[in-house]
């Protein structure tokens, strides 16, 4: 893998909530697996220069406009590229757009020879309750988002995590209260698991602690006042937007019935 020196990196991140950390409070905001994964770099010896673009709510369109420019601009040795679940949850979705902005991403961020780090989603239906009409197309939709970064992969390979593949996702303390977001456990298992894959590149580098320290112990209080603050206002602007979609497919099974 390509490096700027002996034992300097440069790491860049983009994408959606998840990489930017939420699920993760720390004293100065959100902390993340991906500046886990940093500092695990830094402790192990190496001289990291760590550059986090994502931005919550991103969809793969908000990643190519938004943050692409300024995480080539960094030169990345390392480029992690997670986004897709915003997408999925629009009624604006789209698999073939979705398609080109992460394979125009994958190219620019490994143009220079940066190791692309990726994932593979998990079935939500799994983890997240969901209401009957909208449990069928979103699965299906996580598949279709899958064989996109399955495209990624075979084009341009590098270190991926498959969160399908792995038990923890469907452990109820990987996430946070609203399990959609990992919790700091999920945080560090999935810095834990880049960090093996990284070793399997030849990177020297000790994983981050499996056991959570440094962040903000979950309550009941901070839960209800994220819930309030963050979640139901996430809840309402997916409702208004996938809504009238959902009725729609609902109205689709039903409409054999009603006219017969």
């Amino acid at each position: 893998m390509k490096t700027h020196g002996n034992r300097y990196l440069r790491f860049v991140a983009l994408g959606d909530s998840s990489t930017f950390g939420l699920g993760d409070p720390v004293v100065d905001g959100y902390r993340g697996w991906a500046r886990l994964l940093a500092q695990a770099l830094d402790d192990s010896g190496y001289d990291v220069s760590f550059c986090n673009v994502a931005i919550p709510g991103a969809t793969s369109g908000v990643v190519l406009d938004e943050q692409l420019e300024q995480a080539v601009s960094h030169r990345p040795d390392l480029a992690a590229l997670v986004v897709g679940v915003n997408d999925v949850l629009r009624s604006t979705w789209d698999p073939g757009r979705i398609r080109d902005d992460l394979l125009t991403c994958a190219a620019a961020l490994t143009a220079d020879g940066a190791t692309l780090m990726t994932t593979r989603f998990h079935d939500h239906e799994r983890v997240l309750p969901l209401p009957a009409p909208l449990r069928v197309p979103l699965r299906n939709r996580i598949d279709q988002l899958n064989a996109v970064w399955d495209d990624v992969y075979a084009a341009y390979g590098g270190v991926r995590v498959d969160l399908g593949a792995m038990p923890e996702p469907l452990d109820r303390r990987f996430w946070a209260v609203d399990r959609m977001h990992p919790s700091e456990l999920g945080h560090r298992c999935l810095a834990r698991s880049f960090a093996a894959g990284l070793q399997g590149l030849g990177l020297e580098v000790e994983p981050p602690a499996a056991e959570c320290a440094g962040g903000i112990p979950a309550s009941w209080r901070r839960d209800l006042a994220w819930l309030v603050a963050e979640g139901a206002p996430w809840v309402g602007r997916r409702a208004r937007d996938l809504g009238p979609w959902a009725a729609r497919r609902a109205w689709n099974e039903v409409r054999p019935a009603v006219v017969r």
